[in-house]
């Protein structure tokens, strides 16, 4: 029986079996004309569907259509595993058509198929999200119900080293856009059957998978029951990526900073589900979500908790130090050299001075100027191509800085003191609260300008204040400190040995004895 319909024919059995509109809930009909005519109809202008007739059994021929897509299924699967057995290895098999359908789908399942999974669809809805997601659909004549045969695959990224999270010591594996191979490098690590998971599909159009991952006796259930909360009620189109999934569930949208945390190193994901928080996994997204998130976190490398304390502890404290000039440092001198010369030593005044004479700007014009300058220096480094975007960024920030010192544009100490600025801000591990310090020194610049170390001082207590009121997912954002828990500071600014980390304070291990002693 042919299955290929021309438009004579497709007339005829429009007129003779109605075809109600495609919904969700619509059952598959016994027919396997109807079904496929049902699904032609759908798939119409789709190139990339591949529709497949086949006829197998031996005393009496059995009919049914294989449906997939090109390009998301793994073919060797396909034609090794589901051709061949459909057709070679069930002459061996008795499969009679006269037969009720539930002993054939359980011959063919047992019997025929040598796939690991397999499942039963009933509507027509159920069907299309299944072959969308790359999975092979079998219809058979005069059956109800579909099977369902995993072959996801074609071509994905392989595993490679995390692209914006580089360490010297550590793991190399980084998340890819595969959401199977994301969740199995977590599990690979986390080898527990607490470690439970959870799927959501989400977007008219995408449909796309986020899977959220806790472990079972540690993650806060008033945390999980938040996310499947705020997860269900997302209604969008589209979801291209894990960062639309942080825009739409985070606790603030009006502040710069992140209240979401991300990563795409399965071992710090890892170490987070471990501490009791929730990761989300979005299929087609490299980064996976981290839930809830406090503000000092963002301050927190993976390589911390692979090198030795102490040199841990100093590099941390770098990092809090340059945080600071990151954000003050253009502020300061601007208050400093506008209203607060006393606070200066009479030699270095003098040579400041010096450098400022000829430039026609008062300093925060001068200040407003480099920053800009510098900023789009680093977004064209950023959207140029990877060869020859740093040079870019460092050729132009030498150039211009030495011409506009030349032109008598802007004073040597200026551009001294914005080149150590955007030096500070790289040593963030954490990108996103990067762009968020860059934002903020453009405020305390104007704050200084007008009111000097006072107006500095009010826009830093403000800023407090503001990081002090912010949350996520109920979780105060800067905690430990507002308010304040003791037992978490030992991963906090100081990063205690790992020994003295644990929820329950574990005495220091003794020294093996030595060899020949009891």
């Amino acid at each position: 029986m042919a299955l290929f319909f021309t438009k004579k024919k497709k007339r005829k059995l429009q007129s003779s079996h109605p075809t109600p509109t495609p919904s969700t809930q619509q059952k598959l009909d016994c027919s396997l004309s109807m079904n496929a005519y049902e699904l032609h109809d759908i798939f119409e202008n789709c190139s990339e569907i591949v529709f497949r007739e086949i006829t197998f059994g031996t005393s009496q021929k059995i009919q049914a259509q294989m449906i997939w897509v090109d390009g998301l299924v793994e073919r060797e699967q396909l034609e090794n595993e589901i051709l061949e057995s459909l057709l070679h290895k069930s002459s061996s098999t008795k499969l009679h058509p006269d037969s009720d359908k539930e002993s054939i789908l359980e011959s063919i399942k047992n019997s025929v198929l040598s796939v690991a999974q397999v499942s039963e669809l009933t509507t027509i809805g159920d069907v299309v999200d299944k072959i969308l997601t790359g999975e092979t659909i079998v219809l058979f004549d005069r059956i109800s119900i579909a099977l369902s045969i995993s072959t996801k695959g074609g071509a994905v990224r392989t595993v490679s080293e995390p692209q914006t999270e580089v360490v010297v010591r550590g793991p190399r594996q980084g998340f890819t856009e595969s959401l199977r191979t994301n969740t199995t490098l977590v599990r690979r690590i986390l080898k527990t059957p607490k470690l439970k998971t959870e799927v959501f599909k989400i977007g008219v159009l995408t449909k796309t998978e986020v899977v959220i991952a806790y472990i079972h006796g540690l993650a806060s259930l008033e945390v999980l029951d938040e996310v499947r909360e705020r997860l269900s009620q997302i209604d969008v189109d589209t979801i291209l990526d894990s960062a639309y999934i942080e825009e739409l569930i985070e606790d603030h949208s009006y502040t710069l900073f992140p209240q979401i945390a991300h990563t795409e190193r399965p071992d710090k994901a890892a170490a987070e589900l471990a501490e009791g928080k929730v990761v989300l996994f979005v299929d087609g997204s490299p980064f996976v979500l981290i839930i809830p998130t406090i503000f000092f976190q963002f301050f927190q490398s993976s390589e911390d908790y692979y090198e030795r304390f102490p040199m841990a502890f100093a590099v941390r404290l770098i990092r809090y130090l340059f945080f600071a000039i990151a954000l003050v440092l253009p502020s300061f001198y601007i208050a400093v050299i506008t209203y607060h010369h006393e606070m200066l030593p009479a030699q270095l005044l003098i040579s400041i001075a010096g450098s400022h004479e000829g430039v026609p700007f008062p300093t925060f014009i001068e200040a407003l100027l480099m920053e800009i300058t510098f900023e789009a220096l680093r977004e064209a480094g950023v959207r140029l191509p990877k060869q020859v975007g740093q040079a870019v960024s460092i050729v132009g920030a030498l150039v211009i800085g030495e011409s506009a010192v030349q032109a008598g544009i802007v004073s040597t100490a200026m551009v001294i003191v914005v080149a150590i600025t955007a030096i500070a801000s790289f040593t963030i591990p954490a990108f996103s609260v990067g762009i968020s310090i860059r934002l903020m020194r453009f405020p305390l610049m104007l704050l200084g300008a007008v009111l000097g170390l006072y107006g500095i001082m009010l826009g830093l207590l403000a800023l407090l204040v503001h990081l002090c009121s912010l949350s996520s997912f109920g979780v105060p954002y800067f905690s430990p400190i507002a308010p304040f828990k003791w037992r978490s500071m030992k991963d906090l600014i100081v990063r205690a040995p790992i020994w003295a980390m644990n929820r329950v304070r574990l005495r220091k291990p003794n020294r093996l004895p030595k060899k020949g002693t009891e």
